[in-house]
């Protein structure tokens, strides 16, 4: 067991040693939904017939003349994603609860009874008062959530599938290094093709399931990050 461990920790140390003084690659497009969506051609839904007159026609609906539909509408499009993110949250909760009790009881006449009790009873005590308790408690809780975010971006995304009721599935991917530092943009989701405006762009807010990541890799990215025998202790230790 320790041993599988060990050569286990040992082939983590070196990958990342291999990594040293390199800057990071890129993540490779071959094989991704966007390639495969651009270089494989969809099967036409039907084939109008072919007149005479449509290539000499200046009204044209195709995408290539004047007043063509630009917009990107099939796979293998492209689209512009705005990401304008401007959010703020404050909440904030105060409660509080008291109580107080008081009860007493006692029997100074019940058929001679009590005043028979009292001569047996020690001194100074009596059955005027046989019972008596008193209780209080208090409680008072307060807590509050701030929360800011904000992030403006804009990333070229490409329809990778056209659903059966018209919906276009999108993804976007976005990579720039500076130095030893990657920095990367991933957008995906489903966009309706009446949403996209006439400048082939769509905001982030009308992408359903809408998955958006900002981050990087790097060596600044990587002194950032705890070890990973921090993060194991992090968890398993109960202290």
């Amino acid at each position: 067991m320790y041993r599988l461990i060990l050569l286990t920790l040992c082939l983590s140390a070196c990958s990342r040693l291999a990594e040293v003084g390199k800057s990071p690659d890129f993540s490779p497009l071959e094989g991704s939904y966007q390639h495969h969506a651009m270089y494989s051609t969809p099967l036409p839904h039907d084939i109008p017939p072919a007149t005479p007159a449509d290539a000499s026609s200046l009204w044209s609906a195709n995408r290539e003349a004047l007043f063509g539909e630009r917009r990107a509408a099939r796979r293998g499009d492209i689209l512009t994603v705005v990401i304008e993110i401007d959010d703020k949250a404050e909440m904030s909760n105060t409660s509080g609860r008291s109580r107080a009790g008081n009860d007493s009881m006692g029997i100074p006449s019940l058929f001679g009874i009590p005043e028979r009790l009292n001569e047996k009873l020690p001194e100074g005590a009596s059955m005027a008062d046989a019972v008596e308790t008193r209780s209080s408690s208090a409680y008072q809780g307060q807590g509050s959530v701030s929360r800011k975010e904000k992030l403006t971006l804009r990333v070229a995304a490409t329809v990778v599938e056209e659903l059966a009721n018209g919906v276009l599935r999108i993804e976007g991917q976005q990579e720039v290094r500076v130095n030893y530092e990657l920095r990367e943009l991933i957008v995906t989701g489903y966009v309706r093709p009446a949403d996209i405006s006439r400048q082939n762009e769509i905001t982030y807010d009308k992408i359903a399931g809408a998955r958006i990541s900002y981050g990087g890799r790097g060596q600044i990215t990587d002194v950032q990050q705890p070890r990973y025998g921090q993060q194991i202790a992090d968890v398993l230790l109960p202290f």
